[in-house]
C-alpha cells in the first residue's frame, strides 16, 4: 500500500476524532431565560430618581426572585426617537415583560405592543394602551406630595416655600397640587412659589431656579424635575443651615445629608419586582393599576438625617393625615383646578 494512502487514512482517523471532540465541546448549553427588560426615559440611569428607581427594581428582582445572571436588562434612551426602537429591540430579543419607564413612551408602545402579542408590556406613569398584553402603572403622587407639603408648611421659618417641576404637564402638576394642599393644611398663610425647568436633564436650570426661590425668601423647595432637580438639592446643600430641598421618587437624603428634609417616594422599583413576579407566575394582568399610600406605592422617606429636627407633634399629625387618606376620609387634589375647591381636613 502506498505511503501516501496510509497517511491519508491516518489523517482521516485523526480528523474524525477531532470532529467528535469538537462537537462534544460545542454541545448546546441551556439558554438563559430572558425575563424583564426596561427602557429608561431621558436622563439616564444616574438621575438618582425616576430612572434609577427602575434600574434598582431590576436589581431587586434579580436578587429576590433568584433570577439567573442575564435574565434582566435595561437600555438607555438618548432621544425620543429611540423609544420605539428600544421597546421593539427588547421584545424581539424575547424578554417576557418589557417596561416603558415614562409616560412619553405611550405612542411608541401603542405601535410596538401589537407586533409582539406574546410579550407583556408595562408602561410607568400612564394608562395602559387597549391591548391584552399591556399594563399601565400609575401612582397617586398627590397623596405623598400632600404629606411633604404639610411637613414643609409646618417647618418653614419664613412662611415661604417653593416647588420646582420639570415639564409642566398634568403628571407634575399632580405633585404641585398635593404639595400646595398639604402646605395649606399646615398653615393657610404659607406662600408657595412654583417654577418649571421645562427640561428633565438641565441641572444648571434647576439650580438657578432654586437660587432664585431661596433668594426670594423660600427656605424649603420640593423638586419634581428628574435629573434637573438635582440642581435644587445642590443649591440647598451649598446654602447650608436653614435651607432644605425635598427629594422625589427615591430617598435622596444621601445626596446632601441634613439638607434634604424628606423625599416623596414613588416605588417604581417595588412595582417592577411585583410585575416580574406576576409574569413568572403567569398572572400578568392587563389594564391600568393604581398605587397610592394604601398600596404602599407612594410615601415619605424615613428622614434619616432630619427626623430629629421635626417636632413630635408634626410627625404625629403626618401619621394621622396618612391614615385619613388611606381610610378614604379625604383625597388630596390631583390637579391645580381641584386645588381651588379643596377644603383642608381637620386634625
Amino acid at each position: 500500500m502506498p505511503t501516501s494512502l496510509k497517511l491519508g487514512r491516518r489523517q482521516a482517523i485523526l480528523l474524525g476524532s477531532a470532529g467528535i471532540i469538537a462537537l462534544a465541546g460545542c454541545a448546546p448549553t441551556k439558554k438563559t431565560k430572558l425575563i424583564g427588560g426596561v427602557v429608561l426615559d431621558l436622563g439616564g440611569p444616574d438621575d438618582h430618581s425616576f430612572n434609577a428607581s427602575a434600574v434598582k427594581g431590576l436589581s431587586m428582582a434579580q436578587s429576590q426572585l433568584h433570577l439567573p445572571v442575564g435574565a434582566t436588562k435595561w437600555v438607555e434612551t438618548n432621544s425620543p426617537s429611540d423609544y420605539q426602537t428600544n421597546l421593539a429591540g427588547l421584545a424581539a430579543q424575547g424578554y417576557e415583560v418589557v417596561f416603558a419607564v415614562g409616560y412619553a413612551m405611550y405612542s411608541a408602545l401603542k405601535e410596538v405592543a401589537p407586533q409582539f402579542p406574546k410579550i407583556d408590556f408595562a408602561i410607568v406613569d400612564d394608562e395602559a394602551p387597549s391591548f391584552p398584553n399591556c399594563a399601565g402603572i400609575v401612582f397617586k403622587e398627590n397623596e405623598s406630595s400632600f404629606l411633604a407639603g404639610y411637613l414643609a408648611g409646618e417647618m418653614t421659618k419664613t412662611g415661604k416655600i417653593g416647588f420646582v417641576g420639570g415639564q409642566q404637564i398634568p403628571l407634575i402638576e399632580k405633585f404641585e397640587a398635593g404639595y400646595r394642599a398639604g402646605a395649606e393644611t399646615a398653615n393657610p398663610k404659607v406662600v408657595v412659589t412654583a417654577t418649571y425647568t421645562g427640561d428633565w436633564n438641565d441641572e444648571t436650570k434647576g439650580r438657578s431656579q432654586a437660587a432664585q426661590q431661596f433668594g426670594a425668601g423660600d427656605d424649603i423647595i420640593f423638586q419634581a424635575a428628574g435629573k434637573a432637580g438635582l440642581g435644587v438639592i445642590n443649591e440647598a446643600k451649598a446654602r447650608g443651615a436653614g435651607y432644605y430641598a425635598i427629594g422625589v421618587d427615591m430617598d435622596q437624603a444621601y445626596l446632601a445629608p441634613g439638607r434634604v428634609l424628606t423625599s416623596v417616594i414613588k416605588r417604581i422599583d417595588v412595582v417592577i419586582v411585583d410585575t416580574i413576579k406576576d409574569v413568572i407566575a403567569g398572572k400578568f394582568q392587563s389594564g391600568t393599576h393604581i398605587y397610592g399610600l394604601k398600596d404602599n406605592g407612594v410615601g415619605l422617606s424615613p428622614m434619616t438625617y432630619t427626623k430629629q429636627l421635626i417636632p413630635p407633634q408634626v410627625l404625629s399629625n403626618i401619621s394621622k393625615l396618612q391614615n385619613m387618606i388611606i381610610d378614604g376620609k379625604f383625597e388630596p387634589p390631583s390637579t391645580l383646578a381641584a386645588l381651588k375647591t379643596f377644603t383642608p381636613p381637620k386634625l
